[in-house]
């Protein structure tokens, strides 16, 4: 059976990943979490700028990679290529086990929530709801019957989207082309329609909230916490890796998608921000729910519940298509290259899809939505997420060192500078989220260390790698 995907996306879908996947429901909540832990416009917005940044000098180390080797799988790629195929199947599987799939299901729960402002969404009565619980030791309790009538629409729209992919890779480009141009279209107007309300006031983008302080260490310990919530904001860029074996002319389209598509967000990002701020000062904005809507009340003078929960649904629906597009071609490749059951590397003979990976994807996720219990999960992963960012930036210089001679047309700027800072970032991250994980775990703030729990996650792929190992032909 043939194992060649079809090149099917240009520089515009490739675009619309990089948005699509960066842009989901955080930009309408998160900022007013961080309003409050810094509590100054000025730090606020220095922070979505450095985080993409950061951001940018990961992606251009992405795209040499990608533009050395444009081939599906991305990141499981590169990996494989700098330390052997056992370090890339401990990503793989960590983001098959949990990290991709967790994040797809809770991105449709996002949606399906949302949906329920416009849709009636029945639910069983608490005690039915609570009459099922599995137990998880130091993890969860997982209530399957719990908001049993959004996690049914969650695993609708996982379905339909898992169908639409399994069909046709060029429809699946075309709803997340639509999805990403009304999102980022419907941002505009919310940026546009407040800005030029004439009901703010340019002096809260100098004013601080009352009793503000920050000095020194505290002011680096709330600008790191925020640029945590940043970062959630930024990530997903990578996707569009996972896709390059079916990029028209992927040494080209694949770096500009990226540079184009994350300094699209960053400006959107800092520009939505600036909006909420003009009509909300930076205490005030501390203090919001749900920020967009009461931004657009006060600005528009009425209540923007129902326009900000279609911009959510809009955006998580999006955001969970891309997810599953992009993601299903790490199964694709790891079953591709034997380190996974080989049917999931086969392309439809029909459609031309990695039909099996999709669905693998989907059925998943779907469990996960069942469970419930994929935001703790999430959580404990996100740690692992980071380990793998810095082994792909390091391997990033071994391959420098490795293959000098390498074609490579396109070479991250600021090198050796640039990619350095971001390696010395994540060290950072992972070191005080380690060290944060431990002490609220210490000070019973926390039922178990997430960071080592999702060490030992991974780890327990190792098993299975060598089952796939002896089975190779």
């Amino acid at each position: 059976m043939s194992r060649e995907l079809k090149k099917n996306i240009g520089l515009r879908p490739a675009i619309s990943i990089v948005i699509g996947s960066v842009i989901g429901a955080g930009i309408f909540m998160k900022p007013a979490t961080m309003a409050g832990q810094l509590g100054s416009p000025t730090l606020l917005i220095l922070v979505w700028i450095v985080a993409g940044a950061i951001s940018i000098f990961g992606a251009m180390i992405y795209a040499e990679l990608g533009a050395m080797f444009p081939e599906t799988g991305g990141p499981y790629v590169y990996l494989e290529k700098t330390y052997g195929e056992f370090t890339a199947f401990l990503y793989g599987w960590s983001t098959l086990a949990v990290i991709n799939t967790a994040a797809i299901a809770s991105m449709a729960f996002v949606a399906a929530d949302y949906a329920g402002y416009f849709l009636h969404l029945p639910r069983f009565a608490p005690a039915v709801e609570s009459s099922i619980k599995l137990h998880i030791p130091y993890i969860a309790d997982i209530y399957p019957l719990q908001n049993f009538g959004v996690k049914t629409l969650s695993i609708l729209i996982i379905a339909l989207i898992t169908a639409v992919n399994y069909l046709s890779t060029r429809s699946g480009n075309f709803i997340q082309y639509i999805a990403t141009i009304l999102k980022t279209l419907a941002l505009l107007l919310l940026i546009g329609g407040i800005l030029f309300s004439g009901k703010g006031d340019t002096e809260n983008f100098f004013t601080n909230a009352p009793g503000f302080h920050l000095r020194d260490w505290t002011v680096f310990a709330a600008f790191m916490a925020a640029t945590t919530g940043a970062f959630s904001s930024y990530d997903g860029w990578y996707n569009v890796n996972m896709v390059a074996g079916e990029i028209k002319d992927p040494r080209r389209n694949l770096t500009k998608s990226l540079l184009i598509g994350l300094l699209a967000c960053m400006a959107i990002y800092v520009l939505t921000n600036l909006a909420y701020l003009y009509v909300l000062p930076v205490g005030q904005m501390a203090g919001s729910r749900l920020v967009a809507a009461d931004a657009m009340e006060k600005a528009l003078g009425m209540a923007g519940g129902g326009f900000i929960a279609a911009m959510i649904v809009i955006s998580a629906f999006g955001a969970t298509h891309v997810n599953l597009l992009a993601n299903a071609r790490i199964v694709f490749a790891m079953g591709e290259n034997r380190t996974f059951f080989s049917w999931a590397g086969n392309v439809h003979p029909r459609f031309r899809t990695p039909g099996n990976s999709v669905l693998v994807m989907g059925v998943w996720s779907s469990l996960f939505v069942l469970s419930g219990s994929f935001d703790v999960l999430a959580d404990m992963f996100v740690f692992m997420a980071w380990v793998f960012y810095g082994l792909t930036a390091v391997g990033f210089f071994i391959l420098r060192r490795k293959m000098p001679d390498a074609d490579r047309p396109y070479k991250a700027w600021g090198y050796p500078v640039l990619p350095l800072l971001f390696i010395l970032f994540t060290l950072f991250y992972l070191g005080t989220t380690l060290y944060n994980d431990i002490s609220n775990y210490n000070s019973g703030k926390a039922p178990v260390i997430n960071s080592v729990f999702g060490l030992l996650l991974t780890a327990a792929g190792i098993p299975l790698y060598w089952y796939f190992k002896k089975q190779k032909p």
